[in-house]
């Protein structure tokens, strides 16, 4: 079996047909999967969804592309949504300096700490997002010695992934990896211990090939698999297994 651990199935884009993709997945030999928020209703929706699907977890947090809005007493939302007993981790949180139109860089700082705060608060592991912001996310990872996490979509260097993975953090990969220009990727994926590796899909976005450009789900997560035990030298079904046992691991899933 395998483990998305990262989809977001409260998204726009399963609107139609969210119930039937969720139906499809343990048929695809999805196993587990966590549905992170972007913001309180998205928290919320993906607390609600991982109510009703036994195999789905929810993480809750405000995402930088989404933080715009936030507020220091949301916390006591998120707070709440957090003692949910799916929710099993504070996320999608982080930075992204990609987008000009992105919430002010102080304020995704602001956020990103005070969420930071909320893990080492409740003691659970945050999914982070970095994008062109690789230097300052790791800043504030060091300001946090207490929280763990993972970079989720990994798009930082070998030499990062190694910084991180000394700190006690989690590195996963999306279908980036199968793309012909991915270099970058596979470099890092190559330098990271493989108990350190988790795999993702980033549903609905990051198709990977055969897949690039449609819409994503977890089932397509077995191409992810599949280049992650091509580069570390192992069969698939034991890529599987072990990135199963990390996903678990990590986020407190018996």
């Amino acid at each position: 079996m395998l483990f998305d651990t990262h989809a977001h199935y409260d998204a726009e884009e399963y609107s139609q047909d969210r119930d039937g993709v969720l139906a499809a997945l343990p048929e695809m030999e999805v196993g587990l999967a966590v549905n992170p928020g972007c913001n309180i209703p998205s928290s919320k929706a993906a607390v609600e969804l991982a109510r009703k699907w036994p195999f789905l977890y929810a993480a809750v947090g405000y995402h930088p592309e989404n933080c715009g809005p936030y507020r220091p007493e949301d916390l006591d939302v998120l707070r709440e949504l957090a003692r949910e007993p799916k929710a099993v981790a504070i996320g999608e949180i982080g930075l992204d300096y990609y987008w000009e139109e992105n919430p002010p860089k102080e304020h995704q700082l602001r956020v990103f700490r005070d969420q930071m705060a909320l893990a080492q608060e409740l003691d659970m592991p945050v999914i982070v997002h970095d994008r062109d912001a690789h230097a300052d996310s790791l800043a504030v990872v060091r300001e946090f010695p207490g929280v763990r996490g993972v970079f989720h979509c990994y798009s930082g260097s070998a030499e990062m992934a190694r910084e991180l993975v000394k700190l006690g953090w989690m590195i996963s990969f999306t279908g980036v990896l199968t793309y012909k220009n991915a270099r970058k990727a596979v470099e890092a994926a190559q330098a990271v211990p493989l108990d350190r590796l988790m795999i993702e899909t980033d549903s609905p976005y990051m198709a990977p090939v055969p897949y690039r450009g449609k819409r994503n789900h977890s089932g397509y997560v077995r191409y992810v698999c599949e280049r992650l035990a091509e580069l570390k030298g192992v069969s698939f079904e034991e890529c599987a297994r072990i990135t199963m046992e990390n996903g678990k691991r990590f986020f407190g899933i018996a």
